[in-house]
């Protein structure tokens, strides 16, 4: 695309925007979406984009700046500014992309580094009343080793982060991936199901106290201990069948 096509695949200017970058970057930005503008055509020059929006050199290049850290163009010196491809859609974990036991084996990875640090920060910084309701989930885990409560549990470690990070990764992770690991290692390994639950049951327990007690460094490493444990059980229910379908 020449630069009189470039420059008639603009969006026109609307009236004058307050903040003169921002309204290079909106009309540039309406093009590249509304598909004037395609993948790989270059923007009109510096001084076209001037002529069209009635601003300086330095606005321009101000909104060219801001085109280049939304991921949209890019900037090769002395070539031009290139319209980008489409970032490609944030990954998101559901039961249709975990499906055997070496994707859960990769999640607990994942999640062996993350609620470590999840487990830590909630023994500095919960209240009162998220202990409260991690006693409640933890009790309904021992009660009944409800897969729900086991969720629940770990869910409450990330709000008590006070980071919304951690809770976020954890809905997506913990809504699919806690009840397959808890339920089908031990099926899976030909584990005692009351011995399995024993030492699942133990590893949960010791997280809360340390996070009861206040304990940054112990609740790090009961969370890790936990979770490589789910690691090591799963990885000798794999042993037994594979390839399998964890679902």
């Amino acid at each position: 695309m020449n630069d009189i096509a470039a420059a008639n695949a603009l969006q026109p200017p609307k009236k004058r925007h307050r903040n003169l970058a921002q309204g290079v970057v909106e009309s540039i930005t309406a093009s590249i979406t509304g598909g004037q503008l395609k993948p790989g055509d270059k923007l009109p020059t510096e001084s076209v984009i001037m002529e069209m929006h009635g601003v300086s050199r330095t606005v321009v290049r101000e909104a060219i700046s801001h085109l280049q850290a939304a991921g949209l163009v890019q900037t090769k010196h002395g070539i031009g500014t290139f319209v980008l491809e489409p970032p490609s859609a944030p990954l998101r974990i559901s039961a249709d992309t975990v499906r055997t036991i070496g994707d859960v084996l990769a999640i607990l990875e994942l999640r062996i580094s993350l609620e470590t640090e999840a487990a830590c920060l909630a023994a500095s910084r919960r209240s009162p009343a998220q202990l409260a309701a991690m006693g409640e989930a933890l009790q309904r885990i021992l009660d009944v080793g409800s897969v729900e409560a086991d969720v629940q549990f770990h869910l409450l470690i990330a709000q008590a982060t006070g980071n919304r990070y951690f809770v976020d990764i954890l809905t997506d992770l913990g809504t699919h991936i806690i009840p397959r690991a808890r339920v089908n290692s031990a099926q899976l390994a030909h584990d005692d199901p009351a011995h399995y639950l024993e030492g699942v049951n133990r590893e949960h327990e010791n997280i809360f106290r340390a996070i009861e007690r206040q304990d940054p460094d112990a609740a790090g490493a009961a969370m890790r201990t936990h979770l490589s444990n789910s690691r090591e059980r799963l990885r000798r229910a794999q042993q037994e069948v594979t390839p399998a379908n964890v679902s």
